[in-house]
């Protein structure tokens, strides 16, 4: 679980930047609307998986911590 815990912490933070950079590109006129909402569509669902992968892991996982 603390494995899995780390790489869906890393997986979240690297979805925030990459919406953020995004968002940015899509203000400053560097990227089209549509791949701006494409980006942060992909890294909604991304995180999600990601989060709900975490809680299965968490209630399913072994009590072992490594």
């Amino acid at each position: 679980p603390k494995k899995v815990r780390i790489l869906t912490f890393g997986t979240v933070n690297t979805c925030l930047g990459v919406s953020v950079v995004a968002c940015l590109l899509a203000i400053w006129d560097f990227a089209e609307q549509d791949i701006l909402w494409r980006t942060i569509a992909t890294c909604v669902v991304l995180a999600c998986g990601m989060i709900l992968f975490s809680g299965i892991n968490q209630v399913f996982g072994s009590n072992t911590e490594n």
